[in-house]
């Protein structure tokens, strides 16, 4: 065991990125350090890049000898597991936010977990009140602003993004992500239809621009002076400050100020990573040993070492990065019922003309 926790420890995570190259819609089929003599193995389908994972999933195979094999595949997973019906080899999904999983409960491609370890370890605010998902980390939805273009005491809530007076000072991605999905659910948790409808028209009347690029590039937006507010998830912020492939992002990081928004009300929207046990799984009890090994404190702390996101698992340390942002208010609605609202919230945009 001391091994094993010495093997995390030991993982530069900085190393691990650049070793591995992994494209957008590339699939990558890697089987475990236990190779094709082991006894057992678990198959994972990812919605997450191995390169984030795979130091975890060898550590497991070293501690049970259980070997682990990944196919990778940034879109798709719900479509392939809905083809391959019984004859699906997935045996777990992961994947990196809760509407994600909600599809795939809606679709009928989860079974139900009942584990003590994970109800032990994972709060049940973050995981599906029949087992059909569990959260492994978390990450908060802010508001980044340009330190020389804003004073933040102007704002504090998601729905102060609405003022015309931040007309065209606005960068986002697309409504159609996932994450902004979600993010719209949460406003109609809170405050209602009407309320979530007005929030999606006034930020998409206050846009600089078409919305468009991931999380990093609206950093650079406020950085190149194209726009002097956006919505970004936080483990991004620790990615640009120590992406030393990419020196530039540093110095965009440091162009801009963090706000974690609605402290004094519901507080910060957050959203998961997390996985379900797939409903055909022919190595079940591989596939729940691997949730439970992902929720306990030593791969908690390796989430929250190299990736910058928080551990669900109480007691946990954050990464020093993580912790300079602040300790923050989250909002403690419960993820299963924000994302039943990701329907309608994607009907929200389209009213809105938000693209």
């Amino acid at each position: 065991m001391r091994g094993v926790l010495k093997f995390v420890n030991s993982i530069n995570p900085d190393r691990v990125r650049r070793s591995m190259s992994v494209t957008g819609l590339a699939v990558v089929f890697a089987a475990g350090i236990a190779g094709a003599a082991a006894a057992e193995e678990v198959n994972l389908y990812s919605y997450r890049q191995e390169f984030l994972i795979r130091p975890l999933l060898d550590a497991f195979t070293k501690e049970t000898g259980i070997a682990v094999n990944v196919q990778y595949v940034k879109g798709g997973i719900l479509k392939r597991m809905q083809e391959e019906g019984d004859a699906s080899v997935a045996d777990l999904v992961l994947a990196a936010d809760i509407a994600t999983l909600s599809q795939h409960v809606e679709a009928d491609t989860f079974q139900p977990v009942d584990s003590a370890v994970l109800k032990a370890n994972i709060p049940a605010q973050f995981r599906d009140p029949e087992g059909r998902w569990f959260g492994l980390t978390t990450r908060a939805r802010v508001i980044v602003y340009s330190k020389d273009r804003i004073n933040p005491s102007e704002i504090g809530t998601y729905e102060d993004l609405t003022d015309p007076k931040w007309a065209g000072r606005i960068c986002t991605r697309s409504s159609g992500h996932v994450y902004m999905k979600s993010l719209l659910a949460s406003i109609i948790v809170a405050k209602g239809e009407e309320i979530a409808q007005g929030w999606a028209k006034g930020v998409n009347d206050n846009l600089a621009r078409k919305p468009q690029g991931n999380d990093r590039a609206q950093v650079k937006a406020i950085w190149q002076g194209e726009c002097d507010i956006a919505l970004i998830n936080t483990y991004y912020l620790g990615a640009m400050q120590f992406n030393e492939a990419e020196p530039e992002q540093k110095e965009w990081v440091a162009s801009i100020g963090v706000i974690f928004p609605n402290r004094d009300d519901r507080g910060t929207h957050i959203n998961i990573s997390g996985g379900g046990v797939a409903k055909h799984a022919k190595n079940r009890d591989n596939a729940v040993k691997l949730l439970e090994f992902l929720s306990d404190a030593r791969a908690q702390e390796y989430y929250a070492g190299s990736n910058f996101e928080y551990p669900v698992k109480a007691g946990v340390k954050w990464h020093p990065a993580v912790e300079a942002w602040g300790r923050f208010h989250a909002d403690e609605a419960p993820l299963f019922e924000i994302a039943k609202q990701v329907p309608l919230a994607i009907k929200l945009y389209d009213r809105a003309g938000y693209r």
